[in-house]
């Protein structure tokens, strides 16, 4: 994160916003300018990619399941909203972490342990490791000294849009994103990699909310797209995994997509329009 904070001072606020005498490496100015850098980025990525997807990915036809809520789209948006700076609050103290250097970030190909390939098998351990944080994380949060405080109003949408991929409880949002944020003070991890990979990972989260279910027929089992992750929203006790179906099979908690079965949400409509 450093490498936004250091451009936006750079274009921005040194020149534009801060006093003169305020200190770039000032503690203050910096948590101040990460939290906006940070509630900013959360939004754009936010409204972009779920604006995109929801226009020209997302089947509009399932706003007329019986499960989509009146005004959901907009009661969405309006819960991600008023949770994401608070999500935000946690999140920039560990950001600040890293740019006060506590992280094993680093800037150069050279400072990895294997070169390129160290880049890119860091690229797979990232996901590989935060998809196993996020499933236990997530199945935590479905016990019941949890659920109802926390990750209930998360499955307040049966029928998902792309909206509904940031509308958490704050406690819910910032335990999900843990694993992210943790990796970095972990494992080495090349800095532009870390933002490119923090983008895909809301883009993805984003990506299985959208209703559009279509997977290559030979990962069909192995990646845990939006027909996996609908299924968790009405059934509730599957599919808990982000990227993966990996960990819901070694934990038994995966099932088969029921549109893959012909049983989804589209076939239901389907049966309700022959009648």
């Amino acid at each position: 994160m450093d490498l936004v904070l250091d451009a936006a001072d750079r274009h921005l606020l040194t020149p534009y916003v801060y006093p003169a005498g305020w200190s770039e490496g000032e503690p203050c100015r910096q948590l101040l300018s990460l939290f906006v850098i940070t509630n900013l980025g959360a939004l754009a990525l936010y409204l972009l990619f779920g604006t995109l997807s929801y226009h020209f990915i997302f089947d509009h036809n399932l706003k007329k399941h019986p499960q989509f809520l009146e005004n959901q789209v907009r009661r969405e948006i309006a819960y991600a909203l008023r949770s994401l700076p608070w999500i935000s609050v946690p999140t920039v103290a560990l950001f600040f972490a890293e740019v006060r250097g506590y992280s094993k970030l680093y800037d150069n190909i050279e400072d990895s342990p294997y070169g390129w390939s160290g880049v890119f098998l860091s690229m797979l351990s990232f996901l590989f490791f935060t998809d196993m944080g996020i499933y236990w994380i997530h199945r935590a949060l479905h016990h019941k000294l949890l659920y109802k405080r926390f990750h209930k109003p998360h499955h307040l949408w049966k029928i998902a849009t792309p909206f509904a991929s940031h509308a958490f409880h704050p406690v819910d949002g910032f335990m999900q994103s843990l694993p992210y944020h943790v990796y970095p003070f972990l494992f080495p991890l090349h800095k532009i990699t870390y933002l490119g990979l923090y983008i895909f990972v809301n883009v993805w989260t984003i990506s299985i909310h959208d209703g559009d279910y279509r997977v290559p027929r030979l990962l069909r089992h192995v990646i845990n797209g939006s027909a996996h992750h609908t299924d968790h929203h009405l059934y509730f006790d599957y599919n808990y995994g982000q990227y993966f179906t990996l960990w819901d099979k070694i934990g038994g908690s995966y099932k088969s997509p029921t549109a893959f079965e012909g049983k989804g949400p589209h076939d239901y409509l389907r049966k309700l329009q022959e009648k």
